[in-house]
């Protein structure tokens, strides 16, 4: 099973699909994990993934959509899937889709943590103290917050219509958000 989490940085997507992982035996697939992984390589693409990370702009998408194929073309992650902040833009929406028809894949499960803005800046300010993370300022929160609702949009109407979207108040307990998705996985 084949699942997409959605939602503004800070919505609890990843620790969402950490609780995937280990209920399904799954994959996450976190465009932010494999972008930091580049940066810590200090290869030429980590570095233009850092100014862009740092302009709190996002990483472009040939970059990104490059990373997603190979993860797409793993056998032994075909069909155990979970996308986690990918995709975050419509063309590469559009490019998943592609890639999902050539690896005859589909997508199971989308669900979008909705939250506003005031929750994600409380709880990216908590995530800097404990994980340390150079991304995590308050002037860069508030400009990927702005930049994501901006971006995501058309990626929001491309699949609200499809019947597997959901949307969940990413603002709930971890527990809640939790619960509301094994509930729709029926697990």
């Amino acid at each position: 099973m084949n699942l997409i989490l959605i939602g503004p940085p800070g919505a609890g997507k990843g620790t969402q699909a950490k609780h995937l992982v280990k209920k399904l035996n799954n994959f996450q697939i976190s465009t932010g994990d494999m972008l930091r992984e580049e940066i810590q390589k200090n290869s030429e693409i980590g570095k233009k993934i850092l100014n862009d990370m740092n302009d709190g702009n996002f990483v472009n998408d040939q970059i990104v959509n490059s990373l997603i194929e190979n993860v797409l073309l793993d056998p032994k992650k075909k069909g155990r899937l979970i996308f986690d902040g990918y995709p975050r833009s419509l063309t590469q929406a559009k490019n998943l889709e592609k890639l999902l028809i050539k690896t005859n894949q589909i997508i199971n499960f989308i669900f979008f943590l909705n939250v506003n803005k005031e929750t994600i800046i409380k709880r990216i300010e908590q995530r800097k103290i404990i994980e340390k993370r150079s991304d995590d300022d308050l002037e860069t929160i508030v400009k990927r917050y702005d930049t994501y609702m901006d971006t995501t949009k058309p990626v929001l109407n491309f699949y609200s219509q499809n019947s597997n979207f959901y949307e969940i108040d990413g603002s709930s307990k971890i527990e809640e958000i939790t619960s509301k998705i094994d509930n729709f996985l029926n697990v």
